[in-house]
């Protein structure tokens, strides 16, 4: 499609809505203590949110909240929509009279240092389901609100969601484009037999979902209460195996044939592989959606906003352009920067979400045009303090060159943590780092907390990882890399051990940089 023009430089932003300073903490709710195999919205979401309020903090960020499948990674979801069920805090359930105290024990006998996904998927899927169960036995009794009216108000994503996994699960888990001709797309399985067949397994999906927003909206609560936002995200592109591909095939460019992509998103070679990151996700039809003012992203948006205080959007760039990569493909080598939906979609955003507080993750190559783009909508970028050191001072990401409207982070759920990047660096980095910050680089986790707490951007965002002073083995995230991603959790002991001094110099440091 003809990309619109980024806009009159002199025009207003669309968007102006980080006017004053805050700190905030990114940590993925997996990552959570407990014993059920995986962090889950029990009492220790609670008081990771007493910590944040002790601490000074105003903000929570999250990696997306949907489904994760095969790689476990929550970019990479079944659904745009939906929230993860490996979230729900089965203890509750006991309570309920839902589950009994010892289906909880597989859970249990799994550890709390790391996410094993794989034991999760195979011990708590079953759990939910019989859950449901005597759910429905006890009368569907309202335990987060009229179950009834929970489906009716989320009907436009939930119906097409809860029939694609019941599908997936007929379908032994193989991917959509693997199944009958009759089902391999919502349109084409409104008519099957299977959807009378799978309705038990159905309202089962739609029980899951029901669950995570009820107790998702009592953790959201705290944190209100509590002064704290919570920073969401959403990856501008959507998973090849998910519902919404399933359910939209027309929005995206697919083989009308196979339903197999007709190219891939990604990028190409960069600061993380020397062969780029094939990510995979089928691209957009953007014309298409251009067509209805891009309605489906407005659903999306409305979904994520009554989530999230803030929403990420990552990958910010491929609105203005995106690597497209012929599939099949390999690797990301090959490819096509490929013009993207330009001012355009932040216009129509900016009408149906005038008050939208949107960070744009505008990492990677960044061109005079995403320049302008991200100028002209007026949304706060991201600068990552790992990436500063190394250079000259003509470094984007060095303190001396930052802006007020920005996010600053010692590094993201994609980089190693402050402590394991210092160590693996070269000494030429290092001593940029001893020599920029005027330290000795004995606890340079710390030195970056305080530099990003004391730089001008007016939110600074730090990994728990950081504030617990943990090196390389609490690596959440390597891109590029195909397994072992997202299993790191920290202990409640580890948590403990942070009151008192710790939460007393963090809140002295936010009142010392006007946090």
């Amino acid at each position: 499609m003809s990309k619109p023009a980024a806009g009159n430089a002199s025009a207003p932003p669309l968007f102006n809505w980080l006017s004053t300073r805050g700190a905030g903490v990114l940590l993925h709710p997996t990552a959570l203590p407990g014993d059920q195999g995986i962090g889950t919205f029990d009492a220790h979401a609670e008081w990771f949110l007493d910590f944040l309020q002790a601490a000074g903090f105003k903000y929570w960020q999250l990696c997306p909240l949907g489904p994760t499948g095969y790689g476990d990674s929550p970019y990479q979801c079944f659904s745009a929509f939906a929230g993860n069920p490996y979230l729900i805090d089965l203890r509750e359930f006991i309570e309920h009279g839902l589950l009994d105290a010892p289906d909880l024990i597989p859970l249990a006998s799994l550890g709390s240092d790391r996410v094993d996904f794989g034991a999760v998927y195979e011990r708590k899927w079953p759990l939910l389901f019989k859950a449901h169960e005597r759910f429905l036995r006890a009368g569907e009794p309202p335990l987060y609100g009229d179950f009834s009216d929970f489906k009716q108000r989320n009907a436009s994503w939930l119906e097409a969601y809860a029939y694609f996994r019941a599908l997936k699960d007929h379908h032994k888990g193989r991917p959509w484009w693997e199944w009958p001709a009759e089902v391999r797309s919502l349109e084409q399985a409104a008519s099957s037999p299977l959807h009378r067949e799978l309705g038990h397994a159905i309202e089962a999906h739609r029980f899951t979902q029901y669950a995570f927003f009820g107790q998702w909206a009592r953790v959201k609560e705290g944190a209100t209460q509590r002064g704290i936002e919570v920073v969401g995200d959403i990856p501008i592109f959507v998973a090849a195996d998910s519902a919404d591909v399933w359910a939209h095939p027309d929005l995206f460019e697919l083989n009308p044939q196979t339903g197999l992509p007709l190219a891939v998103a990604g990028v190409p070679p960069d600061y993380f592989s020397a062969d780029g990151q094939l990510w995979g996700n089928p691209l957009y039809l953007w014309p298409r959606h251009a067509a209805d003012n891009y309605s489906w992203w407005h659903e999306r948006l409305r979904a994520s906003f009554a989530l999230y205080d803030v929403v990420r959007i990552d990958h910010f760039r491929g609105f203005d352009s995106y690597w497209r990569i012929p599939f099949p493909a390999k690797t990301a080598r090959i490819g096509a920067w490929t013009p993207g939906p330009g001012l355009d979609f932040f216009h129509s955003v900016q009408g149906a979400f005038p008050d939208a507080k949107i960070i744009a993750e505008d990492l990677g190559v960044l061109t005079p045009e995403v320049v302008e783009l991200r100028d002209a909508t007026g949304l706060p970028g991201m600068a990552i303090l790992q990436f500063a050191f190394g250079s000259d001072a003509r470094n984007l990401y060095l303190p001396h060159n930052l802006v007020g409207n920005g996010v600053i982070y010692p590094g993201t759920h994609d980089n190693d943590t402050s402590l394991g990047w210092y160590a693996a660096a070269p000494e030429k980095d290092r001593d940029h780092v001893r020599r920029y910050l005027r330290v000795n680089g004995q606890d340079a986790g710390w030195d970056f907390i305080r530099t990003a707490y004391a730089a001008v951007s007016r939110l600074a965002v730090i990994p728990m990882q950081d504030i617990l002073s943990l090196g390389s083995e609490a690596r959440f995230n390597s891109p590029g890399r195909p397994a072992g991603n997202w299993q790191w959790r920290y202990r409640a002991s580890q948590l403990e051990a942070l009151a008192g001094g710790t939460t007393t110099y963090l809140r002295d440091l936010a009142t010392l940089t006007g946090r």
